[in-house]
Parts: structure tokens; C-alpha cells; sequence
């Protein structure tokens, strides 16, 4: 079976991540700082926590590593 076949069916519904939000919450991986992740995906820091607060949200998150934790484990990342 294809792997992204699969990854979609075992999902927990629909993805609520924007891309970006995405691309955040994967750049935020490994304790990056938010100035890292600006730097990294070419962001304002105002924007990159917009999108972490976005992504934690959306996930019922506490943090920003539980949020990438989440999203993960119903693959959307």
C-alpha cells in the first residue's frame, strides 16, 4: 500500500492546518526559537507566533511542541 494512502486514511479527519501553519509547526521541531524559524522561513517573529498560536489552537494545544506532537500523530504534518 502507498504510504501517503495510508497516512490519509489513518488521519483523524480533516487537516485544520494551513500550509504554512504547517511549514511553522515543522520549523518549531527540535526547540527552534521563534526568531529561528522567521529566519529560517523568511517570517516576521509577529508572524511566526501568529501562526504557532493559530496551529496550537486549532490542535487543543498547550504548547507549541504539543501542537507538532498532535498534529503528527493524526498526520497532518
Amino acid at each position: 500500500m502507498d504510504p501517503a494512502l495510508a497516512a490519509a486514511a489513518l488521519s483523524a479527519g480533516p487537516n485544520p492546518l494551513t500550509d504554512r501553519e504547517r511549514d511553522v509547526l515543522r520549523a518549531a521541531d527540535g526547540g527552534t526559537t521563534v526568531a529561528g524559524i522567521a529566519a529560517r522561513l523568511f517570517l516576521s517573529e509577529s508572524t511566526v507566533r501568529n501562526y504557532l498560536s493559530s496551529a496550537i489552537g486549532k490542535t487543543n494545544a498547550r504548547n507549541r511542541i504539543e501542537a507538532a506532537e498532535t498534529a503528527r500523530r493524526n498526520g497532518w504534518l
